[in-house]
């Protein structure tokens, strides 16, 4: 099968076309144009699979480049996104172009090539819940411009299901964590900090709590997804997380565990969202996807925190992210 990846130079996206690739699809991934002619985290991937990607450069907001690197795809997984939560508080209208006016051109170039969409959204869209755990009927409310635009583009998506006959499934994945993850997220924040010899960390707010699915099993959630052949899943949207929530408290006690270091928190202004933006309580059921695919997660947190302390203490990773540490 040929499958197009958008956003696949990025943290998710990397690890799918990893796993698309190693599964015997002809992948094609649309990656981010850089004037030094960067693919992101594509160019970790081992030589052999990295060769085997067709990889195009172009822009999510440039519909003739989305409609090219698209054209042929049976099935296209659309990850491209702006994600930094509190960065779309400083520049919401870049959001808005990638991730809504983005997904309706991923949308219009589907629907021209007749291709099948499982397109991405977030547990950020439920915004402060009121059941738990979050099932996917849950209303949606955007607690930041982030998620405002990730509703948005969950819309249009909807809206091409019902106007156009679109065979397109949403996956609604909760936190992932793991190895190229940017050190804006919470879990490298805070082994960037203490690779870098650090054992009083600063971090923005402990107190929510969040459902971590390490990202070899949220890449594995994806391709079940696309699994979904049959037309009466279209228009379906799925939660993909593991059921258990955990403060970022207990995590930073965890990965003291894994790095055999005592740890302190000091708290960081310019990681805490605004007041009234936090989200404070996700916990994913995910029912539906397990019964529709048979999908599992695999790995434990402790497991995932190893393995992302161990890919990240390699020398030539943990130079990516001295630049990254402080950023929102």
């Amino acid at each position: 099968m040929r499958v197009a990846v958008t956003g696949a130079d990025g943290f998710i996206g990397s690890h799918l076309v990893d796993a698309l690739v190693r599964d015997g699809a002809e992948v094609v991934a649309l990656v981010q144009y850089t004037s030094v002619g960067s693919w992101g985290w594509l160019e970790d991937l081992d030589p052999d699979v990295r060769d085997a990607v067709d990889v195009r450069v172009g822009d999510l907001r440039d519909p003739t480049s989305v409609r090219d690197a698209l054209a042929g795809a049976e099935l296209v997984y659309h990850l491209g996104a702006l994600i930094a939560v509190p960065y779309s508080f400083r520049a919401p209208r870049s959001y808005v172009e990638t991730n809504v006016l983005g997904t309706q051109h991923v949308v219009d170039a589907v629907r021209a090539h007749g291709a099948r969409l499982v397109h991405t959204s977030t547990s950020e869209v439920y915004g402060n819940t009121t059941s738990d755990p979050l099932t996917e009927d849950h209303p949606l409310q955007a607690r930041s411009p982030y998620a405002a635009t990730k509703i948005a583009a969950d819309k249009l998506v909807e809206a091409a299901v019902a106007g156009y006959d679109l065979h397109a499934v949403t996956i609604r994945p909760f936190n992932t964590f793991g190895p190229r993850q940017s050190a804006r997220a919470f879990i490298p924040a805070v082994l960037a900090q203490v690779l870098a010899g650090r054992t009083t960390l600063a971090l923005g707010s402990l107190e929510p709590r969040r459902d971590l699915t390490f990202v070899t099993d949220t890449a594995a959630a994806f391709r079940a997804v696309g699994s979904l052949d049959d037309p009466r899943w279209a228009g379906a949207v799925l939660n993909a997380g593991t059921g258990v929530s955990w403060p970022m408290s207990a995590v930073v006690d965890e990965i003291a565990r894994v790095v055999g270091v005592p740890l302190d928190v000091v708290a960081d202004e310019a990681r805490v969202r605004p007041a009234g933006a936090e989200v404070h309580h996700l916990q994913c059921d995910s029912s539906r996807l397990r019964a529709a695919t048979g999908w599992e997660p695999r790995v434990t947190l402790h497991d995932g925190l190893e393995a992302t302390r161990a890919w990240m203490a390699e020398p030539r990773h943990l130079r990516a992210y001295k630049a990254d540490l402080y950023q929102v």
